[in-house]
């Protein structure tokens, strides 16, 4: 490589979208272990924007006090290896590529050769930067806190966004039964990826009735946790993931009253993703049955991803956002 500098999207003040520049920075520098990946697509997170808030406030004690550390935003991305370091065995430049790494709003990103995996030739390089975080929140989720299996009664809660969307196909590919709730605008996408029940939670309300599950993926955390517990059976799981909105401890409680509310034979879990490469890998095989495709509200290239993420923060999107680099 010859080039020395690259474009990024860069804010170096905590706030909106609007303090977001597309900037020349230096390019990554990767190690033995490395590989420099030309980025092609980054799909975007509700992540990237509290850390462009800084909020919670609480989080700003490892994300930077008065101003943000990680001053690019974006952490899901798929592209072409450009490069790789001496110590590298399975990846080549050239080969297509999917991971989580950060600051990948750029055109080019580095990592260590675990962060990778090669990308399903059925998927678009957008439909690839989809999968890594989404994509793997619902796979652990649903699989290592949730325990599904064949008959499970789950109930996928705020099943229109990037999680849900993902949750509703891993936990119909398991073989449970699903039912999910979501807003009108997404009923019919919702339904269309397999979900045997879907609920308008704008006009219905799930824990209004008689229902009874074993297992609850609350996405956004909208609802009260002892409203949620009034459809969980008795030896139940309610998997919180994700956090109600707050600029101070909000969240933190949730997630900690989850934890302190857990009686009887019911469990209640706060879930924290921790991406590895066995997930990324089984993500890789759901795409490749067939069982699971990334769902994409929209694109926006690289220099408007303050537009794409004023549109993720109205929590509108139908599946993912995601960014382009022709």
């Amino acid at each position: 490589m010859t080039r020395d500098t690259m474009r990024a999207m860069v804010y170096r003040r905590y706030g909106s979208p609007d303090e977001l520049r597309l900037e020349q920075v230096p390019m990554p520098v990767i190690g033995d272990d490395g590989v420099l990946v030309r980025v092609r697509a980054v799909s975007l997170n509700a992540l990237d924007w509290h850390l462009l808030r800084g909020a919670p406030y609480i989080a700003r004690a490892t994300a930077g006090l008065r101003r943000p550390k990680r001053t690019v935003p974006g952490v899901d991305v798929a592209g072409v290896v450009e490069a790789v370091g001496s110590r590298v065995t399975a990846l080549r430049p050239g080969d297509e590529v999917w991971g989580e790494k950060s600051r990948a709003c750029a055109e080019y990103v580095g990592g260590p050769e675990r962060l990778w995996v090669a990308k399903p030739s059925s998927l678009s390089f957008e439909q690839a930067a989809a999968l890594p975080a989404a994509g793997v929140t619902a796979l652990q989720a649903l699989r290592d806190k949730g325990g599904v299996r064949p008959g499970t009664r789950v109930l996928v809660h705020g099943a229109g966004g990037g999680v849900g969307t993902f949750a509703v196909q891993i936990a119909k590919a398991d073989g449970a039964i699903v039912t999910a709730t979501t807003s009108t605008a997404k009923v019919d996408l919702v339904s269309s990826l397999g979900a045997d029940r879907v609920i308008d939670y704008t006009r219905d309300d799930v824990t209004a009735g008689s229902d009874e599950f074993d297992l609850i993926l609350d996405i956004g955390a909208d609802r009260p946790l002892r409203t949620m517990r009034r459809v969980l059976a008795d030896e139940g799981t309610l998997v919180v993931v994700g956090a109600p909105e707050g600029r101070w401890i909000a969240p933190i409680v949730r997630l900690v009253a989850a934890r302190l509310l857990s009686r009887g034979g019911q469990r209640l879990i706060g879930h924290l993703t921790e991406t590895r490469r066995e997930d990324l890998l089984a993500m890789n095989e759901l795409v490749e049955s067939g069982k699971v495709r990334p769902v994409i509200d929209r694109c926006y290239p690289l220099a408007e991803t303050p537009d794409a993420l004023r549109y993720l923060e109205t929590l509108q999107a139908a599946g993912k956002v995601v960014i382009t680099i022709p």
